[in-house]
């Protein structure tokens, strides 16, 4: 049996967390559930799943949870920074789920690594701020760090009973997300709804906006490198709009492994869960006599430059990768609250990395600190466009 926490259990991949766990109830159970405040949801997962510790963001909705809760429920509710920790590093709990939105999710996983606890990583953000701090730390206290994206798992089994001294590239597949035929002379009248309109995976707000600008692939760029210790030279995006290869690993022999499946998270949720195991999920096989074609691209980084942008933050390193996602996280929040247009976000962005004085070899309160300093300028801009 194993014992898991999720962090980020009301979002779209703690929700098919949990639908795993239902599915496997003799593999698998939840001890801690951390959400924001979304307390409708998460009293309804505290009733079916009967977690020891629910956590929430603040005090108020915290209270309210309590209220919603019968008065025998035997779970202890906690809010913000403490209580997040408190559920990374439950004692019972032998894998934590990393599923936090942001960078939000940087410290709790940090928490859950010095506690000894195996993480299935949803959020890649941890790894883009602070990934050479994270890596060193989970070696050194025996944690696996298991790839929950869809592309990184791909790539952790394409890598699977290789020798990693034959590698000689990763493919990182990307869909193009829905505006890959669309001229950028319309990128200024894009919507925030067309922008969550993803052709193939269904996801969250801020994924799926990362997913229309490319910075998610980006984002994953920055990930790739530092869970699979490669340097950004070895990693090449090809845009493949059918979502079928989820990414690609070629050698130095010209070999290429691919991994392929239907666009759905739960095959490489339960991959990461129940490594090195694979769980009977009755999941579809991809309609290959269906399909017409299976078509690759290169990316059209001017019309896509957030893509641009995350591959100079990655070759770059340092603090700058930290920038770039507080930077954008700002930006896609201006964006859906429409107080920015969709092709002012990579300006923006660009625009903060340029001002940023880029600290290497980078502490934890270094990065910290240039995440405040980059929020705080992204913010300042939002501001002059409003007045």
């Amino acid at each position: 049996m194993k014992l898991i926490s999720i962090l980020g259990c009301t979002g779209s991949i703690g929700r098919n967390v949990l639908n795993i766990v239902d599915m496997f109830p003799d593999t698998f159970a939840v001890k801690a559930l951390a959400a924001g405040n979304n307390i409708g949801l998460l009293a309804k997962q505290i009733r079916r799943f009967e977690p020891e510790l629910a956590v929430v963001l603040n005090e108020g909705p915290a209270r309210e949870l309590k209220n919603m809760l019968p008065s025998h429920a035997n779970v202890k509710i906690m809010h913000g920074a403490e209580g997040y920790q408190a559920a990374a590093t439950y004692p019972s709990v032998n894998m934590v789920v990393s599923s936090m939105v942001g960078s939000a999710g940087l410290e709790p996983t940090l928490c859950a690594i010095n506690g000894g606890k195996d993480i299935a990583l949803a959020n890649k953000e941890t790894l883009v701020m602070a990934g050479d701090i994270v890596m060193a730390r989970a070696r050194e206290k025996g944690v696996r760090i298991l790839p929950v994206d869809s592309e990184h798992s791909a790539i952790f089994q394409c890598i699977s009973g290789q020798r990693r001294e034959d590698l000689d590239k990763i493919l990182l597949t990307a869909s193009g997300g829905p505006f890959l035929n669309r001229s950028a002379d319309e990128f200024e009248k894009i919507t925030p709804e067309d922008a969550l309109n993803h052709p193939t995976w269904n996801m969250g707000q801020k994924i799926s906006i990362d997913s229309a600008t490319l910075m998610n692939k980006g984002l994953e760029v920055i990930e790739a490198k530092h869970l699979f210790e490669i340097s950004h030279q070895q990693i090449e995006v090809v845009i493949h709009p059918q979502s079928i290869v989820h990414s690609m690993v070629a050698y130095k022999d010209g070999a290429v492994i691919a991994q392929l499946g239907i666009p759905d998270m739960k095959g490489a949720i339960s991959y990461a869960m129940s490594y090195p195991e694979r769980l009977p999920l009755n999941q579809p096989l991809p309609d290959f006599a269906g399909i017409e074609s299976l078509t690759f691209q290169k990316p059209d980084v001017k019309k896509f430059p957030c893509l641009s942008l995350a591959f100079k933050a990655c070759e770059t390193g340092g603090s700058l990768p930290a920038v770039l996602n507080a930077a954008n996280e700002i930006a896609v929040d201006g964006f859906l609250k429409k107080q920015l247009t969709f092709s002012k976000i990579p300006d923006m962005i660009a625009r903060i990395m340029d001002m940023h004085t880029v600290v290497q070899n980078p502490s934890l309160p270094d990065i910290k600190e240039s995440d405040q300093w980059a929020r705080d300028q992204a913010k300042k801009i939002l501001s002059e466009n409003r007045n």
